[in-house]
């Protein structure tokens, strides 16, 4: 017995050297691919912001920094993006608070479904809600405005093309995140201490005020910042309601400078690697604020969430969340859904021609009959072949021993760093300078859609594995079980329903792409967001109306998918 413990023991040794041994060669190849796809752009990026010789001769042949000292020379440009960004972040901060506060902690009716509406914008594009409220605030020709001016006899109401407008659409259609992130802390605050403040004398505002707000005030201050650099790098709203009034802000100039004859390369690199050092240094306060400190409401002591009866007053709080979701989505879609039915946009009943040829156009120019398709072959290729290298990548992140899995994890994590349209043009450079003829195909854009959502599906898969018990993968290893099986056999059967969320996610993130598709499409690789921008830019109203529901028609239907299969298999499981 003796000799078979001692001999056995260097054989076991053996097969752990050997597993880890894999885990390290395969946690090294997803370092370099994660680092190629992630991390080589952007030093061609950084290159041609420092070119300051013939713009499209690469590499630079004279080199300095006067695209950086002309960045200061567009104070108006950086004085915009911020103006807009601050609007924007303080009207989803007040407004994502103020609904969290309602459906976390007041007793509504209906207050389930009404969280499920509330998330609805976060899945329209903001391309799609910047043509909308276009069509409804635009002044003189707006839905809203001609109603307005027919009434009362006054002028416009709205401004769809102002600062206040473009962040509106930025705060409603990008900064729903606000509400997910206040509703997640306002959901795990224990109770009892408002509770104690009640029975203290406090009324219910006085609560709020002394209570709750000073407790949730870490994530909401950690939501803000978030959120603000989401708004940093906002392109679609910018390009479509600021542009015709000549206002720009760092996104949409990046793109007039690659658009402009001859293009200017250096100056639009320089003003990306500008925005992506904001962006990075609020997303690292972000960080340092989340991790920082100890605000913890939440002890051993066990404790069940309760909401506050309001009497009355729910009928009121409900009917503000209503009234949110009929402004961010129901307005907006009935405006666009009208105007795509009509030979010509009008208010009045009287004067309005409905017709099909808007969808029937749509339809009949291959153009845009391929751009549909090939958003939804992306969508489908990315999501399924991203979700199956994201599991493995989260896998061996949170449960191998695999060295460098930090370093791993910030290298994946990246892209949420760097702005869509700065990387687009990152990756612009990258691939027009590599001898891999991608470029102008839907390999490139495949490959571009990968690294930009890689945060997303790591994070959204990362919330899940961490969720699951080690221990059960630890049984499958002690019977014998080799890494890769225990991922089969264990992990990917108990991670099932996060691998269906974040395969549609994936999914709808892709087909509502905009920024990085903008640089990377040719003329065999059209996708349906920048086609839609084309014919917001040529065509009438109404056929980039008619563009803009099937896009959001192909995302619902999805998000329909999505719902019924994570239902199914959470019931499966039960």
């Amino acid at each position: 017995m003796t000799v078979a413990v001692s001999g056995g023991a260097p054989w076991r040794r053996h097969l752990r050297l050997n597993r880890l041994n894999s885990q390290a060669m395969i946690g090294l190849a997803i370092l370099v691919g994660c680092g190629v796809l992630v991390l080589y752009p952007m030093l061609f990026l950084l290159a041609e912001s420092l070119n300051v010789g013939d713009p499209q001769t690469f590499p630079p042949t004279a080199i300095g920094l006067d695209n950086y000292l002309g960045v200061g020379l567009d104070l108006r440009i950086i004085l915009n993006t911020v103006q807009v960004a601050i609007i924007a972040t303080v009207i989803a901060i007040f407004s994502g608070f103020v609904l969290a506060w309602i459906l976390t902690r007041t007793q509504i009716p209906c207050r389930g479904l009404l969280e499920r509406l509330i998330e609805l914008p976060f899945y329209v594009t903001p391309l799609v809600g910047a043509l909308a409220w276009s069509i409804l605030a635009a002044p003189k020709s707006g839905l809203l405005n001609q109603l307005w001016q027919y009434f009362t006899g006054q002028d416009d109401l709205l401004n769809a093309y102002s600062p206040m407008g473009i962040a509106w659409v930025m705060a409603l259609f990008e900064g729903s995140v606000a509400f997910v992130m206040i509703a997640a802390v306002m959901k795990s605050m224990d109770p009892t201490l408002e509770e104690s403040s009640r029975m203290a004398g406090a009324g219910k505002l006085r609560t709020v005020l002394k209570i709750t707000l000073p407790l949730v005030i870490p994530g909401v201050f950690g939501a803000a910042i978030f959120v603000f650099a989401e708004m940093l790098g906002s392109f679609a709203a910018a390009l479509l309601l600021g542009t015709p009034q000549h206002f720009y802000v760092i996104t949409t100039a990046i793109w007039e400078l690659t658009q402009s004859y001859p293009p200017d390369y250096g100056r639009a690199a320089a003003l990306g690697i500008a925005l992506f050092g904001v962006m990075f240094g609020s997303l690292t306060l972000y960080r340092f604020v989340v991790r920082r400190g100890s605000y913890a409401t939440i002890s051993g002591k066990a404790f069940r969430p309760r909401a506050n009866d309001m009497g009355r007053l729910a009928w009121v709080f409900m009917g503000v969340v209503l009234l949110y979701v009929f402004v961010a989505v129901v307005l907006p879609m009935a405006s666009l859904l009208l105007t795509s039915f009509l030979r010509f946009s009008t208010v009045w009943v009287s004067d309005m021609e409905f017709t099909l040829a808007n969808y029937r156009t749509a339809f009949s120019l291959a153009a845009i009959r391929s751009a549909l398709m090939n958003s939804l072959i992306l969508g489908v290729g990315v999501a399924t072949v991203g979700v199956l290298i994201m599991t493995v990548l989260v896998w061996l992140i949170y449960r191998a021993r695999t060295p460098g899995s930090a370093f791993i994890e910030y290298t994946v994590m990246f892209p949420q760093a760097v702005p869509r349209m700065v990387f687009g043009l990152a990756l612009l450079w990258a691939w027009l300078n590599i001898p891999v003829p991608i470029y102008g195909t839907l390999w490139l854009l495949a490959l571009a859609y990968f690294t930009v959502l890689l945060p997303l599906g790591v994070r959204t898969l990362g919330g899940v594995i961490l969720q699951i018990d080690k221990s059960l993968e630890e049984c499958a290893r002690v019977c014998g079980a080799s890494w890769m099986e225990q991922l089969r056999t264990v992990t990917l059967p108990l991670l099932r329903p996060g691998v269906v969320a974040a395969w549609l996610l994936l999914f709808i993130a892709s087909v509502r792409e905009l920024g990085v598709s903008i640089f990377l499409m040719g003329p065999n690789s059209k996708v349906i967001a920048p086609a839609i921008v084309a014919s917001w830019s040529s065509s009438g109203t109404e056929l980039t109306a008619a563009m803009a529901i099937l896009q959001t028609g192909t995302v619902m239907a999805a998000l329909v998918i999505l719902f019924s299969i994570v239902k199914r298999f959470s019931g499966g499981n039960k």
